[in-house]
This record gives structure tokens, sequence and C-alpha cells, in this order.
């Protein structure tokens, strides 16, 4: 029993002795105190900073976030009325290409119109050319036929175009009188 007593005798290794206790809890109040009146301070007023910053950077998120909205709104707006802008000069532009599309027919119909009254026009000065031309080769080769069935010379001009002319209109007469 001698190492029993012995054993109860020497103090708990995992207890302090009780004047290092209050040792100790001097000490950790005289930290603490020191903590508490410097760094606590200090430590709280960072805290404060970070908040305010924290609430302050979340209130301009929501500040940026409401901006963007109503500029992409405004954008979508422009963009809507940009196509309707574009719908409507589509449509313009088709409408004066239908007018400019009729105007050109209008013209091309009337330059047609005025080519084929030219061409007319032309050809009924080239047919009486062309009338005139044969009464005088008909009026030449008749006198000279004329003068020979006849045996006598019909050169006479002022004659022979009186012949030739009522000749002429002898034979008209005849090919409307057919018709």
């Amino acid at each position: 029993m001698n190492a029993l007593q012995l054993a109860s005798e020497e103090q708990n290794p995992l207890i302090p002795a009780l004047p290092e206790i209050i040792i100790g809890l001097i000490a950790f109040a005289i930290v603490f105190g020191f903590l508490a009146k410097r760094l606590l301070p200090n430590i709280n007023k960072v805290l404060e900073e970070r908040r305010e910053a924290i609430e302050g950077g979340i209130e301009k998120a929501d500040a940026a976030q409401t901006e963007a909205q109503s500029v992409l709104e405004q954008y979508k707006a422009q963009l809507a009325e940009a196509r309707h802008e574009a719908a409507r000069l589509r449509q313009e532009a088709q409408e004066q290409g239908a007018v400019i599309i009729q105007e050109m027919r209008a013209e091309g119909q009337r330059q047609r119109e005025e080519i084929i009254a030219a061409g007319h026009t032309q050809i009924e000065a080239d047919r009486k050319a062309a009338a005139s031309a044969l009464r005088q080769d008909v009026g030449s080769l008749a006198t000279a036929l004329a003068g020979k069935l006849v045996g006598e010379s019909l050169e006479d001009h002022a004659r022979q175009s009186g012949t030739v002319d009522r000749f002429l209109d002898e034979l008209e007469a005849k090919a409307e009188a057919v018709r």
C-alpha cells in the first residue's frame, strides 16, 4: 500500500496546482482586457467597413442591373422600331418600283406608237415616191411603146404626161372597181 498511498499523495498531472490556475486566470484577464480595449474596436471597425462595402456593392450591382435592364429594353424598342422602319422603307421601295415600272411601260408604249407612226409615215412617203417613180417609168415605157405602135414620136412632154396620167387613172379605177 505504500505505493498506493504514494500515488494518491502525488498530484494528478492533468490537473494544475491552484496557484498556477489563479496566475493563469489573471494573465488571461489582462490579455483579454488588452485585446478588448485595443484590438476589438479595430476589428469591429474593419468588419463594419466590410459590411458597408458589401452592402454598397450589392446596391451598386442592383442599380447596375436595373440600368442594364432599362438599356436592354430601350435597345429592344429601338430594334423593333428599326425593323418596322425597314419594312416600311421596303414597302415604299416596292411601291416606287411598281410606279417606275408602270411609267417605263407607258413611256415604252408611247415610244413604240411614235416609232410605228413614224414608220407608217415613212412607208406612206416611200410608197408615194415609188408610185411616182413607177408612174414615170411606166409613162416613159408606155410612151415609147405607144410611139412604136402609132408610128409617130410622142416626145412632147405635156402630151406624154397627159396620156400617161389618163392611162394610169383608168387602171387605178379598174383596180378599185375589182376590189
